[in-house]
């Protein structure tokens, strides 16, 4: 039986608190899903205990991108601390831009859907949203080694960065588990 812990944050200037319990992973799924997956089996082999903040408000891709990052950011308001994958590829994916979006009229750059336009992707309306939140922030490369360049600007210099992978002595590519673990729990 796993336990979690429940974190109670207040916005000063609201006088508001918010009961955060959940873990939100943000990742290129199309390229880096092998290393979201290794930390759900670091989860379930007991390395690090995390409640997924993806458990609690599913959205399918066919919806529109202005609705998906509604209920990101619901995601991201249960959430205690952010944890970002960073592959090869994260800072330069575009998915969730308004502009990729039948909605949008590139012309008048307005929304058919009378939407609010926002061009970001999710991964970087992602990190914007957990530096807004200020909840804590784990940075993992899926990599041998912490390239910020590769890594959204907004938290490029927050949180915590660690590599995913090293190279053992033999040669052969690992999983760093206990670096991992210490990064997330920490």
């Amino acid at each position: 039986m796993l336990l979690y812990l429940r974190a109670i944050h207040t916005i000063p200037e609201k006088g508001v608190f918010i009961m955060r319990d959940c873990t939100y992973i943000a990742a290129d799924f199309d390229h880096d899903k092998a290393a979201v997956d290794r930390i759900m089996e670091l989860n379930a082999l007991g390395y690090i205990n995390i409640k997924s903040a993806h458990d609690l408000q599913q959205s399918r891709d066919s919806s529109l991108a202005c609705s998906i990052k509604q209920s990101l950011k619901s995601r991201m308001d249960n959430s205690k601390q952010f944890i970002l994958i960073v592959g090869d590829q994260t800072n330069t994916v575009s998915k969730g831009g308004c502009q990729l979006c039948q909605s949008y009229n590139s012309y008048t750059s307005h929304c058919a859907r009378n939407g609010n336009i926002d061009y970001r992707s999710f991964i970087k309306f992602e990190c914007d949203k957990a530096v807004e939140a200020s909840i804590k922030i784990v940075v993992l490369y899926y990599s041998l080694d912490v390239d910020r360049d590769l890594c959204p600007e907004a938290v490029r210099w927050k949180g915590i960065h660690k590599r995913m992978i090293f190279r053992g002595n033999d040669g052969q590519l690992y999983w760093d588990n206990q670096g991992i673990a210490d990064a997330i729990n920490a």
